[in-house]
């Protein structure tokens, strides 16, 4: 890997953006490094949380504009598909994934924080949307997840301003779960991803497709296949954690 560092911390993976000289800038080798790590972390049967960082002062400072600067129209809209397909496959993973915002997460950066489940944010974190300053706007779904994520009237300012907002900022409107000192964004990253891996594991992969479910298909759709689910885990790990309730002990999954 050039563009990506990838280490396994028990059950967690953690991939790292380390274009560090272009502020973790995405192209197609990233896309492709990235898709790569996908492909591996799809065929573990140990990996139970993903952790998205970057090296140095950004997690992802956008696209790369100097591969983009010279694409057809052609090229662009299948770099921007690329990005799509690689961040609508990372949002459809039984696998949560979180965001360790370190730094700037701006265009393409802010695009790749919208697709993990949720995000932990250094206090020094900062986002923008600033694709309108280049005469474009957000190439890989940023125009639709944004507005699910902060509301259509605050996504709508801030992709027409091109405006910068804090980690305070990000976690007022809902983007942001959790913010923590610079310094502590790795270790209290960890925490929850440790804390998410004594879980029962059906459940959580069952969880992030039924939340789905109801995100983009309507909560009648949501709440039926929250039904099937719920049901089907009976035949799996429900008895075992609910026998170590009773029992006070901690479930064997």
């Amino acid at each position: 890997m050039q563009h990506l560092t990838y280490f396994e911390n028990n059950s967690t993976a953690i991939i790292t953006f380390s274009r560090s000289h272009a502020l973790n800038a995405l192209n197609s080798e990233v896309f492709a490094e990235l898709n790569a790590l996908l492909n591996k972390i799809e065929k573990s049967d140990h990996i139970r949380v993903v952790v998205l960082t970057g090296k140095g002062k950004a997690f992802i400072a956008g696209a790369d504009i100097a591969e983009m600067k010279g694409k057809t129209e052609k090229e662009a809209k299948e770099f921007s598909k690329t990005g799509q397909d690689t961040f609508r496959r990372i949002e459809n993973m039984t696998i949560p994934f979180i965001g360790a915002i370190n730094g700037f997460a701006l265009g393409g950066g802010l695009e790749t924080a919208l697709a993990c489940d949720f995000l932990v944010a250094s206090d020094k974190a900062k986002f923008s949307a600033p694709e309108v300053n280049l005469g474009l706007i957000p190439g890989f779904a940023g125009t639709q997840r944004l507005v699910r994520a902060i509301g259509a009237n605050n996504a709508r300012f801030y992709l027409f301003t091109a405006h910068m907002f804090d980690a305070y900022d990000a976690q007022r409107m809902g983007l942001v779960q959790q913010i923590v000192p610079d310094d502590e964004l790795m270790n209290e990253t960890m925490k929850i991803a440790d804390l998410i891996a004594t879980k029962g594991p059906s459940a959580c992969k069952a969880l992030k497709g039924v939340v789905q479910e109801g995100l983009h298909h309507g909560i009648d759709a949501g709440i039926k296949k929250e039904n099937t689910v719920f049901g089907s885990l009976f035949n799996t790990e429900a008895k075992e954690g609910m026998l170590a309730f009773l029992e006070k002990r901690q479930a064997k999954w």
